[in-house]
């Protein structure tokens, strides 16, 4: 599962901007894309969404994704306290 920055943030307990202002400032955005894709392509992802404009033809917008894995790394990148993930007890005998 991906999320978008603002999935993300309010995972994070953070605001949109703000996330993107502390990625920036953690040199893990330029702009709003990964600023080293292929460094942190295990956690952050650019997502291409093309669609046809009448006048212009083929157009392309880029969006960054965060990964599941991608949740904690930029937490701890960040120095954000995650909650613990409580246990799974549907197995449990």
């Amino acid at each position: 599962m991906e999320r978008t920055l603002a999935q993300t943030a309010a995972h994070l307990g953070l605001t949109r901007p703000k996330l993107i202002a502390r990625m920036r400032e953690k040199g893990l955005l330029k702009g709003n894309l990964p600023a080293a894709p292929e460094r942190d392509k295990a956690h952050l992802r650019i997502n291409v969404s093309p669609w046809y404009d009448e006048k212009y033809g083929m157009q392309y917008s880029q969006s960054t994704r965060v990964t599941q894995s991608g949740l904690r790394w930029l937490a701890e990148q960040l120095d954000i306290d995650l909650p613990a993930i409580p246990a799974d007890r549907r197995d449990v005998a």
